[in-house]
């Protein structure tokens, strides 16, 4: 399945994510230091849902959660 959203037309993106050791300056320590950096993908939140188009018409599409909390779409 590709985890793209029908409405927004989110995808997957790669990132990173930075592994630090050490207690920051802030909370008393003497700072923390990068250890490792990995790559990661970033999935939107897409579910399948029954929606109903301009012409009526009632169709599954794999949309976002953040397009169904922001009513782009109408459910069947």
């Amino acid at each position: 399945m590709a985890r793209i959203c029908a409405i927004t037309g989110k995808r997957p993106v790669r990132g990173g994510i930075i592994h630090r050791k050490g207690l920051t300056k802030k909370s008393g320590g003497i700072g923390t230091s990068i250890t490792k950096v990995s790559k990661r993908t970033f999935r939107p939140n897409v579910q399948r849902v029954r929606v109903r188009l301009e012409n009526g018409q009632v169709k599954r599409l794999w949309v976002c959660t953040k397009a169904l909390k922001a009513g782009k779409v109408t459910k069947a």
